[in-house]
């Protein structure tokens, strides 16, 4: 009798069919995202607090600006727990969809109006945060190891589509605004978001599928409670074992290893926060500085709005992922450096913070009266980019082959969750100086040079611990290759011969 082939027996180095509808959703989606954010700091200066004085004006439109990156960047857990838990992936990102298209028309709808704006504003955070961790491992799902080796190349071109999408909003969204208003300004992006999700639908026989696991007890928080009990107990002592080795006897080693992988990667984690914190600033504190600018490019007498200027990171992205992939990487790796995943976050978290010597540096001539030209600004954006690329791009892979099978979802979520810590910093620091609380003297120049002192100091710390990580790669869909318990050792196996797709 002929056996039916499992799912790893696929030719070598072939692209998953579901690729180009995963990239191509996320390009319309980051389109509507991008876009509305592109406007968002102007608009909220210009339509609701242009009565206040313009410091207090810029704190309070920078708090609401990044509340909502936040929520964006919180509710990923609750997304990753829908999807890994009750949903599955697929189901999440379309319902989530669905709902974040509403929230982009009730902007356009309520745009003279704060709190219905407002309103807008955290129905897109909970619907986008949701499906935000789906999307991404999504991605990694699609491959097993007959494939695996074009994973990185593919994750490159998913960050392709998302900033592709949103160079192209960027440059859009800001003239739509400035020429026909903000209901059109924010509807475009909805529109957007609608053939996102028609896109995403049109791809549903091509995707792999994992399966939700069901809640189970034997969770990454209990597991890690029992060891830390064995350890404060005295009973990991007791038995001449180690917390985990205790841990591993009430668990089984499989597990213990998936729960240590978790803490392994959060490790890593804990110093991404202020890379985001001062990444969420070219959307907010940097599109206002730009308004002090001189915005003459001085080609054929271009002009650029204040709100375009992002579009440049968007540009450089594009620019830096193949160079950097293609180029730099072989580059270093013939000159006999090892460029594991740690090494570009590190030295990524340290070009962020140069990124913003020049920012700092820039707003002290605009504190001084001066208009200095927006290439100051551009440089800036330059550098931001190429930290982007080492942190964000590696993060965004580490969160995915660093986790075990049955936290996929989740451990992408820890991943975006550090840009909501980043975020809401920056929220906290602006709440204080709209309020005149500690943080009031850190105005102008001030902010930016105490956001480049926290930076490069968790910069020395991370060279002082990355030694100490250890790293390993798992990878989901040998669930699916090998036919294993992705349930968490007491429910129904994936068999073999019936992939789910």
């Amino acid at each position: 009798m002929q056996e039916t082939p499992i799912a790893s027996e696929k030719p070598k180095g072939r692209i998953p069919r579901s690729v180009p509808f995963i990239i191509g959703n996320e390009f319309a989606e980051r389109f509507s995202f991008y876009g509305m954010r592109s406007i968002l700091a102007v608009f909220l200066v210009h339509q609701f607090f242009s009565h206040d004085a313009t410091a207090i004006a810029n704190a309070k439109s920078n708090s609401i600006n990044h509340t909502f990156s936040t929520l964006v960047y919180a509710t990923p857990l609750l997304g990753a727990i829908l999807a890994d838990w009750f949903f599955g992936k697929y189901r999440v990102i379309l319902i989530g969809s669905l709902i974040y298209t509403i929230g982009h028309f009730l902007l356009s709808m309520f745009d003279t109006s704060l709190s219905g704006f407002q309103t807008g504003l955290i129905i897109i955070a909970f619907s986008a945060g949701a499906i935000k961790s789906c999307v991404s491992a999504n991605v990694g799902d699609q491959f097993d190891h007959s494939n695996q080796h074009l994973m990185s190349s593919i994750y490159s071109w998913f960050y392709f589509s998302i900033n592709a999408g949103s160079m192209v909003s960027l440059a859009l969204i800001p003239v739509i605004y400035e020429k026909w208003g903000a209901s059109w300004a924010f509807g475009v992006p909805g529109i957007l978001m609608a053939l996102a999700t028609l896109i995403f639908f049109s791809g549903r026989k091509s995707y792999v599928k994992l399966p939700p696991k069901g809640i189970n007890k034997d969770n990454f928080v209990s597991v890690s409670l029992y060891a830390l009990s064995c350890k404060l107990g005295g009973k990991a002592k007791a038995a001449g074992k180690t917390a985990w080795e205790c841990a591993e006897a009430k668990y089984g080693e499989e597990k213990v290893d998936g729960i240590k992988a978790v803490w392994r990667v959060m490790a890593v984690f804990a110093f991404i926060p202020v890379f985001w914190s001062l990444w969420d600033m070219n959307s907010a504190e940097w599109v206002l500085q730009s308004k002090e600018l001189d915005l003459s490019l001085g080609i054929f007498g271009w002009k650029v709005l204040p709100s375009q200027i992002q579009t440049v990171n968007a540009f450089f992205l594009l620019a830096f992922i193949p160079i950097f992939n293609y180029g730099l990487y072989p580059l270093v790796q013939k000159l006999g450096i090892k460029l594991t995943p740690l090494r570009k976050i590190g030295f990524g978290l340290f070009v962020t913070g140069f990124s913003f010597v020049i920012i700092a540096l820039l707003q002290e001539k605009v504190d001084a009266g001066q208009h200095p030209s927006v290439w100051w600004q551009i440089l800036a954006f330059a550098i931001l980019s190429a930290g982007e690329v080492l942190v964000s791009i590696t993060g965004l892979e580490y969160a995915y082959t660093q986790s075990p099978p049955s936290m996929k979802s989740t451990m992408t979520a820890i991943w975006y969750f550090t840009y909501s810590i980043g975020s809401f910093f920056n929220a906290v620091v602006n709440n204080s100086i709209a309020g005149g609380g500690m943080f009031k003297n850190f105005t102008g120049a001030s902010f930016f040079w105490l956001f480049v002192a926290i930076c490069f100091g968790f910069v020395v710390v991370f060279v002082i611990v990355s030694p100490f990580i250890k790293e390993k790669a798992y990878l989901a869909a040998d669930v699916l290759a090998k036919g294993m318990d992705i349930r968490d050792d007491h429910t129904s196996k994936i068999h073999p011969d019936n992939p789910i797709v």
